[in-house]
């Protein structure tokens, strides 16, 4: 080891040394919070020293509690149901949408993966008559003629 890192030990072992113990200053700091009375100091002291510290209280007192009925709890804790609203909502007419629109809408909704698409109709082709209009003409005035 070099001569300065053994230094830099011995000033952080002296700084630490000439700290005030820990154990005076509580004990102090202890006594002030407790009234001078010679009787119950140890008792009061260990009431400190506890977990919680003097900041717990009993809980055998009654003050400072509400009484509420098990209903106005179970009231409180239930979901308003937000059903009124939104029929109010939905059926005023600031919210009405044209049809097309909804109709896409319902479209796109049903599914995204394709086997799950409706089938498409597929488009038949328009009816071409191997007859034109003049024949038809012509077979009218023919039957109708010998009758």
């Amino acid at each position: 080891m070099s001569a300065s890192l053994i230094r830099r030990g011995l000033e952080l072992f002296s700084e630490k040394g000439n700290w005030p113990k820990k154990s005076s200053s509580r004990k102090s700091a202890l006594m002030k919070r407790i009234s001078t009375d010679k009787q119950g100091v140890q008792k009061r002291i260990r009431q400190i020293q506890r977990p919680g510290g003097s900041s717990r209280r009993s809980t055998n007192t009654v003050k400072d509690k509400h009484v509420r009925s098990a209903l106005d709890e179970y009231r409180k804790k239930q979901k308003k149901s937000k059903l009124g609203l939104n029929l109010k909502y939905f059926l005023s007419s600031a919210s009405k949408t044209q049809s097309s629109h909804a109709t896409k809408i319902v479209e796109q909704k049903s599914s995204r993966r394709a086997c799950h698409q409706p089938d498409r109709p597929a488009r038949k082709p328009a009816e071409e008559s191997v007859f034109t209009e003049d024949e038809f003409q012509k077979f009218q005035k023919e039957y109708f003629s010998n009758l």
